[in-house]
């Protein structure tokens, strides 16, 4: 039995077929793409349970791509792969809502092992809570249907926003750190880039501030970490 579906979207033959050969040696299902516009079309027609990106593509730029399949698939895991290793390059990806961030040349087990760990965090299968209701301020975060509202407007979350959301509302007013963040939400055996957590604070910020460069509600606490807290 397979353990999941991933896409391999690159368009160099010799470093897909490395890829392609280590997953299904995992025992994943492998597709591939050599470009965009075939990747896009993968994803709307076979629902991959993870996608492996590269950014330098012949049609489209991987972040254009990355943002595409964030705006139709909220929730699809993606593993950024790239020789593009700088700090900016990273932390855009980041941004733009990838999972992980891997710079080539790497090593075929821990890309196997990076893959598995995005796939275990992002598809846990862990029951619902029972139906509850939080209210704090001007927010309601239903557990029961995993809906969050701001000012009796529903606030579109992803599954991670939603995790963190969660757990800040359970330590109201309580700081906690960027570590306790990561081994809480992401896990502890998390292999990616830890700076994930401030792109995810960051984007959860834009949703739920007014004014996100003045946060009133999820406040940064400078050496230690971040704190929901009241008005």
């Amino acid at each position: 039995m397979t353990e999941a579906k991933i896409l391999v979207v690159e368009d160099e033959i010799p470093i897909r077929k490395l890829i392609v050969f280590n997953l299904q040696r995992s025992n994943y299902e492998v597709m591939e793409a050599g470009d965009g516009k075939e990747a896009i079309k993968l994803v709307q027609d076979q629902s991959p349970s993870l996608v492996l990106l590269d950014l330098m593509l012949p049609d489209m730029d991987g972040f254009e791509i990355c943002t595409k399949l964030r705006e139709s698939h909220p929730d699809l895991p993606i593993v950024i792969v790239s020789a593009r290793g700088q700090d900016m390059e990273k932390i855009m990806g980041l941004e733009l809502g990838a999972d992980d961030y891997i710079v080539k040349p790497f090593n075929p087990l821990e890309l196997v092992a990076r893959i598995r760990s995005v796939l275990r965090r992002t598809n846990q299968g862990a029951p619902k809570p029972p139906g509850n209701v939080i209210r704090t301020g001007p927010f309601i975060l239903e557990t029961k249907t995993q809906r969050f509202y701001k000012s009796g407007q529903l606030v579109k979350l992803t599954a991670r926003e939603y995790q963190l959301v969660k757990l800040f509302f359970e330590h109201f007013n309580e700081p906690i750190t960027r570590d306790e963040l990561l081994d809480e939400i992401w896990g502890v055996n998390y292999f990616g880039d830890p700076k994930t957590v401030d792109v995810h604070i960051r984007r959860l910020r834009e949703k739920i501030e007014d004014d996100p460069s003045h946060p009133i509600h999820l406040k940064t606490i400078w050496g230690f970490g971040y704190c929901f807290q009241g008005e």
